[in-house]
């Protein structure tokens, strides 16, 4: 039997605990080469604020690996000659990875597999960050699920619910010298020219630890009222907050279904949020240009508009509408959105700026903390109508009455719009309604201290409605 080094060869699975690569080689007891490399031959970079976390994220990766007995070697360029590299340089024989979903990511590892395969060593993958896999779950007649609850329902029973793997107690790590590389991930992700800052962190903890604490937290009430809070940005604690951890691999969905106990309706509701980035990785599974091809190609003819001006005030929160402002606000400051609040700013951009949806898409990419290539996408193509179970183009989020049903007393808006703060809870949505002398003992200047609508709700929303019909030749 081989005792030659093992690479474990981490991606989007940066933590210690439930990752099947690490735990197989830990037990092998052989010398254990941690690898990441930061790819430079993907088809879409990640983005700025993806970046920044990933900083953190090897940082606490590091630190646990070596508080284990191993040390974490990072590396950046192409992963096929950076692999060929360590595995030269510390005379390996064998590879590990978690797999990844996205069209370029398989075609990478199956190259890799097969080369190394050839070479006669051995190269062996997992599934770490999906409860099911996307190909495992089909209907009666064959095919993937086109409709989320169906899948959902079928899905259920298809889980990977064995318990999950526990946190290797020591590695054998590889004591020979291997370079590492030292990354500056905080400054090479740039958004329209501006560097994403150190500010945008100061909410999260972005390590594995953190990740469990978050999940400890709500679960120890917030979770109880999660299926009416979920929807109340003005409420801080009505989601998880997972969505970072989950995206870098820092916590497994199977380690929070086996924390949440689906026994009553807010559970239920929490674990089908789940159940939602597993259909997504469904759809892009079987549909690998799903961020940048409508699903649906009877939006091919959609008469987008073209307005650079309207996407940046969009972008920075100035529309004019305080509920999408301060979403858009939020999302800036701190890298997260709340989910009802991306509703209704995705619809607002799509339908009310009949602006592309994939415009959206791209912006969020760079600036979610969690940025996912299989949720983002199949999200913003459900917003815009033209995705898988999409909500159907002419549901079309009002902004204001949005904002009086789930921010009702204007917190979540006076947050992130604080030039509207002292207007009172009737008009701190609708402050194009405000008579004058509220608006000035309030110091609000529409035009000037704070925008007035970008477009008249109404006629957007007619306007959207007629672009609709023309796709579909009516």
């Amino acid at each position: 039997m081989s005792d030659a080094p093992i690479i474990v060869w981490f991606r989007r699975d940066l933590r210690m605990a439930d990752n099947p690569a690490l735990h197989k080689a830990a037990q092998s007891g052989r010398p254990v080469v941690p690898l990441y490399i930061y790819e430079t031959n993907r088809e879409r970079d990640m983005g700025a604020a993806r970046n920044l976390w990933l900083h953190y994220a090897l940082e606490d990766l590091a630190s646990s690996l070596k508080s284990v007995g191993a040390q974490l070697v990072i590396r950046q360029g192409k992963a096929a000659d950076i692999l060929a590299d360590v595995i030269k340089e510390a005379g390996v024989d064998t590879v590990y990875w978690n797999r990844r979903y996205a069209k370029d990511g398989r075609d990478i590892d199956e190259a890799i597999k097969s080369d190394l395969k050839s070479r006669g060593l051995t190269a062996e993958s997992f599934n770490a960050n999906l409860l099911s896999e996307p190909w495992e779950v089909e209907t009666k007649t064959g095919g993937y699920y086109k409709v989320f609850t169906p899948y959902w329902r079928a899905a259920k029973d298809h889980l990977n619910l064995s318990e999950p793997l526990p946190t290797p107690e020591t590695l054998n790590g590889y004591n020979g010298q291997l370079q590492s590389d030292q990354l500056d991930l905080k400054t090479n992700g740039k958004v329209n020219g501006q560097a994403w800052t150190d500010m945008v962190m100061t909410d999260w903890q972005a390590s594995e630890a953190g990740a469990h604490e978050r999940l400890a937290d709500f679960l120890d009430g917030p979770i109880e009222d999660y299926a009416e809070d979920r929807n109340r940005p003005d409420k801080e604690n009505g989601t998880s907050r997972l969505s970072p951890y989950l995206a870098h691999g820092q916590i497994s969905p199977r380690q929070i279904w086996h924390a949440v106990k689906d026994n009553d309706y807010s559970s239920t509701k929490f674990l089908s949020e789940i159940g939602w980035r597993e259909f997504s990785y469904v759809l892009l599974f079987h549909n690998p240009d799903l961020a940048t091809e409508n699903y649906k190609k009877d939006f091919d003819a959609f008469p987008w508009d073209v307005d650079e001006q309207a996407l940046e005030r969009w972008q920075h929160g100035l529309t004019g509408y305080p509920f999408v402002d301060a979403g858009m606000r939020e999302l800036w400051q701190t890298g997260w959105q709340h989910n009802r609040v991306r509703m209704v700013c995705a619809s607002f951009l799509i339908k009310h700026l009949l602006l592309d949806w994939r415009a959206g898409e791209d912006w969020y990419w760079d600036t979610l903390l969690e940025a996912d290539p299989a949720s983002n996408a199949a999200s913003w193509q459900w917003v815009a109508g033209s995705g898988a179970d999409a909500a159907p183009y002419f549901r079309i989020f009002n902004p204001f009455t949005q904002g009086e049903k789930f921010d009702p007393n204007g917190d979540y808006v006076r947050k992130y719009v604080p030039e509207l703060k002292h207007l009172p809870n009737k008009f701190i949505h609708r402050p194009w309604e405000a008579p004058e002398l509220v608006l000035k003992e309030a110091d609000v200047k529409l035009g000037q201290t704070y925008p007035k609508p970008i477009v008249d709700h109404k006629h957007a929303r007619e306007r959207a409605l007629e672009a609709y019909k023309a796709t579909r030749g009516e």
